[in-house]
């Protein structure tokens, strides 16, 4: 099959709509609960900031807005790279995976908030997988690439950690030191470690190996 270009076109930009939307959704919903939390406005925003899974979706809306708005730009040409959508679509598939098999109920969620909470965890990651896996050419991607992918999520939870140690604020319970202690987080976050490391692995497989379209 090949793909028309107005039709990926059509993909990204109905892809990052969606994306904008959840993330400005949830920004306004979190707004909302500052005098539930006792948090200032601007702490909020700065909690709001460091959850990975708003970092992702942002990271998900810029790129395909900035590819498909300017791609001669600086930032168009850089986010239109296999390698850089390749670890977004590795990112994006963590935020869905770790969320729906170990977050998924622990906060109940209705309305907007069951909405965009959905949007954030499963449709847009799901499209942003698709959407890689159908346009991303067969065979760009090395295995060495693994190495810079992992780089962000190292950083991030670096900064979390560093961040919850001196607020007492964890944006995931699976990294809250001070409620499981850091062995525990150790042995948490080194599962997620490999699960960046096997899934980012097993896409480079599949972009190198998958079928070339057919003329």
């Amino acid at each position: 099959m090949v793909y028309h270009p107005a039709s990926k076109k059509i993909v990204m930009g109905a892809i990052a709509i969606i994306a904008w939307f959840a993330v400005i959704a949830q920004f306004y919903l979190i707004l909302q609960t500052t005098t539930q939390t006792g948090f200032s406005t601007s702490k909020t925003i700065i909690n709001f900031f460091s959850y990975f899974t708003i970092l992702n979706n942002l990271l998900v809306a810029v790129c395909l807005t900035s590819s498909l708005s300017s791609p001669s730009s600086k930032w168009g040409s850089f986010f239109s790279k296999a390698t850089v959508q390749s670890a977004i679509a590795l990112y994006i598939f963590i935020v869905g995976l770790v969320y729906n098999l170990v977050l998924r109920g622990i906060v109940s969620v209705t309305g907007l908030d069951w909405v965009v909470d959905n949007l954030l965890h499963v449709v847009v990651p799901v499209l942003f997988v698709l959407y890689w896996f159908i346009y991303t050419a067969r065979g760009v991607l090395q295995w060495k690439n693994i190495f810079p992918w992992l780089f962000f999520p190292v950083f991030y939870l670096i900064y979390s950690l560093i961040r919850g140690t001196v607020t007492g604020w964890y944006a995931y319970p699976f990294i809250h030191a001070a409620n499981l202690g850091y062995r525990k987080v150790v042995i948490n976050c080194f599962f997620v470690a490999f699960a960046f490391f096997g899934v980012g692995l097993l896409f480079i497989m599949i972009n190198r190996y998958k079928k070339k379209p057919g003329r």
